[in-house]
């Protein structure tokens, strides 16, 4: 497994992309969905501000921003995660192989949200959104989960695969 600086400044980078690719399909489907771009986002919110969290559909610092932090943290956690796991194996990956771990931490993800995790603490976004549109932020967070790890392996050397001798 790589060290933990290199995976939380991997993390960070993919955990930013992945925060915004998914964001910006939650405000299509939003839109498309519910008439609000925002609706899905200051849904997030509902940790701190409870259920009427999910009934703000305008721009609002209370919700809209709120709900973002949560998203991009949350964003960020699976980035961490899908680099520790995933990371060394990256290193070495084709662009399918990048695409790959990063569905499958999607999926992962997704699978935590709501079938792991109690109601109360899901995401929120399902309230207004169809499982079609779900699974198409799900797939926009893996996304952004591959382009963010491309981007900080991109300017790397390419990984010895011989064993260094022992001193």
């Amino acid at each position: 497994m790589q060290n933990w600086t290199k995976t939380l400044e991997r993390g960070l980078v993919s955990g930013a992309t992945s925060s915004l690719l998914s964001t910006v399909a939650l405000a299509i489907a939003g839109k498309k969905e519910t008439g609000s771009a925002l609706a899905p986002t200051n849904a997030v919110s509902h940790y701190v501000h409870g259920d009427k969290a999910a009934r703000k559909g305008g721009a609002s610092l209370r919700y809209t921003v709120t709900g973002y932090l949560i998203h991009h943290a949350s964003s960020t956690f699976w980035s961490l995660v899908f680099e520790k796991v995933a990371g060394r194996h990256l290193d070495r990956s084709s662009p399918v192989g990048i695409l790959t771990a990063s569905a499958a931490t999607s999926a992962f993800a997704a699978f935590a949200d709501y079938k792991l995790t109690p109601k109360r603490f899901q995401p929120g976004y399902e309230k207004h959104l169809s499982q079609k549109s779900l699974a198409g932020v799900y797939a926009c967070l893996a996304l952004g989960l591959a382009v963010g790890s491309t981007l900080m392996r991109q300017n790397e050397p390419a990984p010895s695969l011989e064993q260094k001798p022992k001193s």
